[in-house]
């Protein structure tokens, strides 16, 4: 019998077939998922916000990019995950709020995407697929089995990556 492991915000999950991961309700936020097809051990990451860096006293590594991709990957190679055959898909990033340009906060969910992806390429890991910007709220569902991101979201056709 297959789980559905839930991932909260500012948290990170790891499982293996036939069990999913899910995380709901990324605005700007993003959800990364590690994926070995091999082993079909999946992790999924759901952070707030890009740098870890720009904030003193944190405590919580899975509520920024930086440093909870790199969790992410730690802990899927300690379950067995091989880091050659590691491939990602992302999701969120969405801009949620009209801000002007100008405005840092407006941005935040183009700064996480950007972060994902240069952690991505620092590890070597491929971005198989993504579904982000825009903006509109979304739930995602990796299956741990296929590798499949699946992805809903309120008024919109649900979408497979």
């Amino acid at each position: 019998m297959a789980n559905t492991i839930k991932v909260a915000m500012a948290d990170f999950k790891i499982a293996k077939a036939p069990d999913s991961l899910t995380t709901l309700g990324l605005g700007s936020c993003i959800g990364l998922t590690l994926y070995d097809p091999v082993t079909k051990i999946g992790g999924m990451v759901h952070y707030m916000l890009p740098d870890s860096t720009k904030l003193r006293n944190n405590t919580n590594i899975a509520k920024f990019g930086d440093t909870g991709i790199q969790a992410l990957y730690d802990e899927m190679i300690k379950a067995g995950a091989n880091p050659r055959r590691l491939v990602s898909k992302i999701a969120g990033g969405a801009r949620m709020f009209e801000i002007s340009n100008a405005s840092p906060i407006g941005n935040v969910g183009d700064r996480n995407t950007e972060m994902a992806k240069q952690m991505l390429r620092k590890l070597n890991i491929p971005l198989k697929a993504e579904d982000t910007g825009l903006n509109y709220g979304r739930t995602v569902i990796l299956d741990c089995e296929t590798g499949n991101y699946t992805i809903k979201s309120v008024g919109k056709s649900e979408k497979v990556i």
